[in-house]
């Protein structure tokens, strides 16, 4: 709507997609050299440093405190942008105020004045309560919109709270994208020296801002309170958030102090274009927004902890301090948030991935998770689950190479956007990658030979080994790895199978979501119309299709990512809400109508067939492709798993699920002829042949989280028999005794169930 539209550049606040896989690393902060202060006063002593010297030294004392006076470059900055800021605010004055009309998503139309109107007044004309809950506007479905900023022209108009699920929920990131500016001003008034770098909100919730500081300062926890309390200062001032476009020398004049925003102007504005910044309080900062009306809608913020980085997560260049941080526009949700953040540490995937002896993780190879005989146990569980889910629902296994030449990845048009995050090695003088993704490989199976629409819909599976070059700083446990495993399968079909293949991947995805106990609800991104390829009609007919499934199979639980889709197809992201709440991007459908066209995929159309939508005409035509995944990355579902479960593995996908343990040493040879009993019927089992007391070993197995504890004794011996303890039995310590071929027969059945809670019929 803008007459002078910024130049996209990527925010420094909040990175544009190109800047994605800017990461920082993260570093061990105590290997600094301490500063002279802290030598000096060792000297004095007649001693080495001590660690409190050395910690008082990098943390400036006992905690960091405002400023004063506050730096220089304040004023400089100030006084560039209020010269601005008075031109423009001119300019706007001198704009016809020409009436508009506003739409609002329940069809009521309200009337305005062009250039006058904000988002804001036509809040406060429905409600007080509605304006003062409101983050962001959306206009037309497509632009997020600050509320002071005032209305161009008539258009569609959505106005947005902390809660809406728009888009993934993303006036949250417009919210805490806001917050990470409280967060640098608060650090420019805290820290000599402070250079701020990048500061984007995380899709997880919260945000971080990386700075450069004077020497060897570092960021420990001392200093949190007292970022904090100016944070704090910042809120209570409700300072305004005001956008401004400015040109690029006048970017450069204003951020002449601070080298990282001048490197952030020199490489993504264009001379001759312009960008925007954002002021609240003294703190200006190079962004493309939007933001909050005021900082005084953060009610609650906190500092959450502190790492080293390096910019542009490149380890040869400066390195930087990141101070990480949450907020919230309610002290209430901040608790709840805290509270959820303590179960989560003791529900770690790395913590109980060591205590249960499942998986761990060495220098030697980050990234890539060793997994241990219990762990894998849970690993091929799953992958059995989907392989039986395949083999009900018409999915054949193909098995692609580990590594291509990059003239495939050229082909398929993946080099050039992704490269970077490929791990590259030469063959024979020639480019080579390992596959950090399976499609291409399954475009080259699908056209090895001729093909006809009686085989179609075609779905390729694969369990291919992948790699991709993640930053060191972005490696958190299973949840982000380098060396991973997907569920990955590609679907070939025309365009009029699209609409069944999509219902029958609902039916799978709920098939195998269910034992887990899952919600989900779905995001639809759909076409760009600055950035998209193919035949309208078809994109058209597929956004229909995909509309009608969600409607039809998630009523209510599924949202629109306007313009939100990759140029080749619109898609569908799956978001799991585990035990805690958290929220988990996993499974994905998305229509692909570029990969066929660029592997010139085609099969043998009916005699009667004309040419389709999809390219092709008369003998031969082209596919759509279908990409889908449920689990995602293996590795990263077994982490959301653990956690969901906090280590308590449902009885089917448990790797100790049964122990035999004998009241005394003769009932040894019982226990073991009990265990192989199990083992023979595929129940994973094991007898404690230990020197403890049978109290003990309870206690241990208990503790273990073996499902069932079987004790046996000389009546046991003599029936033939067990006696069980369940423990997901609603009374603890009760006992059942059974014949044993007949708990045998139980608990195979109850493991084909896939129960969430074990219970013995």
């Amino acid at each position: 709507m803008s007459t002078t539209a910024a130049h996209p550049v990527s925010s420094t606040s909040e990175p544009a997609k190109s800047l994605e896989h800017v990461e920082g690393v993260t570093v061990e902060s105590g290997a600094q050299t301490p500063a002279p202060a802290a030598a000096d006063k060792a000297d004095k002593a007649g001693k080495k440093p001590s660690k409190k010297d050395k910690k008082e030294s990098k943390a400036g004392g006992s905690g960091v405190g405002e400023l004063n006076p506050p730096p220089g470059f304040f004023d400089e900055r100030i006084q560039i942008f209020d010269k601005y800021k008075a031109e423009y605010d001119a300019w706007v004055a001198e704009q016809p105020r020409e009436p508009i009309t506003i739409r609002l998503p329940d069809g009521k139309e309200l009337t305005g004045k062009a250039w006058e109107t904000t988002p804001l007044s036509l809040a406060r004309e429905i409600s007080v309560s509605l304006a003062d809950r409101i983050i962001i506007a959306k206009v037309d479905n497509q632009e997020l919109w600050d509320l002071n900023r005032p209305l161009e022209k008539s258009c569609a108009l959505s106005l947005l709270d902390f809660d809406s699920p728009e888009n993934d929920y993303e006036a949250r990131q417009v919210f805490w994208h806001s917050s990470a500016h409280v967060l640098g001003e608060a650090c420019e008034r805290s820290f000599e020296g402070c250079c701020l770098g990048y500061g984007p909100p995380l899709a997880e919730g919260g945000f971080f801002y990386d700075m450069g500081l004077d020497g060897a300062r570092t960021v420990v926890p001392e200093d949190h309170r007292g970022i904090e309390d100016v944070a704090k200062k910042v809120v209570k001032e409700k300072q305004a958030f005001e956008r401004l476009e400015l040109p690029k020398e006048v970017l450069l004049e204003m951020f002449k102090y601070n080298k990282y925003k001048q490197h952030y102007i020199n490489d993504k504005v264009p001379d001759g274009t312009k960008s925007t910044v954002y002021r609240c309080g003294p703190l200006i900062d190079l962004c493309l927004g939007p933001h909050v009306p005021h900082t005084g809608r953060i009610k609650s913020f906190a500092v959450t902890k502190a790492s080293s980085s390096y910019f542009l997560g490149d380890a040869k260049n400066d390195s930087f301090q990141r101070v990480y941080g949450m907020s919230f526009p309610d002290s209430k949700q901040m608790t709840e948030w805290k509270k959820m953040m303590e179960e989560a540490a003791k529900r770690d995937h790395r913590r109980i991935g060591l205590q249960q002896e499942l998986w761990f993780f060495n220098d030697i190879s980050p990234g890539a998770p060793f997994f241990l005989p219990l762990g894998k146990r849970i690993y091929n569980t799953l992958e059995a689950f989907i392989k039986d889910e395949y083999h009900r629902r018409g999915f054949v296994e193909v098995g692609s190479p580990n590594m291509f030449n990059s003239k495939l990845w050229e082909k398929s048009g993946h080099w050039k956007h992704y490269a970077d995050d490929m791990f590259q090695l030469k063959v024979d003088d020639e480019q080579f990658a390992l596959k950090p993704m399976n499609c291409p490989g399954h475009a080259v199976i699908f056209d090895s030979r001729e093909r006809s629409y009686r085989e179609l819909p075609l779905r390729f599976a694969e369990f291919g080994v992948l790699h991709r070059n993640e930053a060191s700083g972005a490696l958190s446990g299973l949840t982000r790895v380098r060396r991973f495993v997907q569920d990955d399968a590609h679907i070939f079909c025309t365009v009029d199978q699209i609409e069944g293949e999509l219902i029958g991947a609902f039916d799978f995805l709920n098939a195998v979501y269910q034992p887990f106990g899952f919600e989900y609800k779905v995001g639809l991104s759909t076409r760009n119309p600055e950035k998209w390829m193919g035949d309208l009609n078809v994109w058209n007919k597929a956004e229909a299709t995909l509309r009608a499934v969600l409607e039809e199979k998630v009523p209510g639980k599924w949202h629109v990512n306007e313009a939100d889709a990759a140029f080749y197809g619109p898609k569908l992201d799956f978001q799991l809400s585990d035990a805690l709440g958290r929220k988990w991007q996993v499974g994905t459908i998305q229509l692909d109508f570029q990969l066929p066209e660029r592997f010139d995929l085609k099969y043998r159309a009916p005699e009667s067939a004309s040419a389709t939508a999809v390219g092709g005409s008369g003998q031969f035509q082209r596919p759509v492709m279908i990409h889908r995944a449920i689990l995602g990355s293996i590795e990263r579902f077994i982490g959301i798993i653990t956690e969901s479960c906090g280590g308590k593995w449902p009885f089917w996908l448990n790797p100790r699920q049964v122990v035999v343990i004998p009241v005394a040493a003769p009932y040894k040879d019982y226990a073991l002829q009990v265990a192989k009993r199990f083992h023979d019927a595929h129940i994973f089992a094991e007898a404690d042949l230990t020197d403890n007391t049978l109290n003990k070993k309870i206690r241990n197995a208990q503790t273990a989280q073996w499902s069932f504890i079987m004790v046996v004794g000389d009546d046991e011996l003599k029936a033939g028999a067990v006696n069980i303890r369940n423990r997901d039995d609603e009374v603890q310590g009760r006992e059942e005794v059974i014949k044993l071929d007949a708990a045998v027969e139980k608990l195979v059945a109850l493991k084909n169930e896939r129960a969430k809670v074990s219970k013995l019929n």
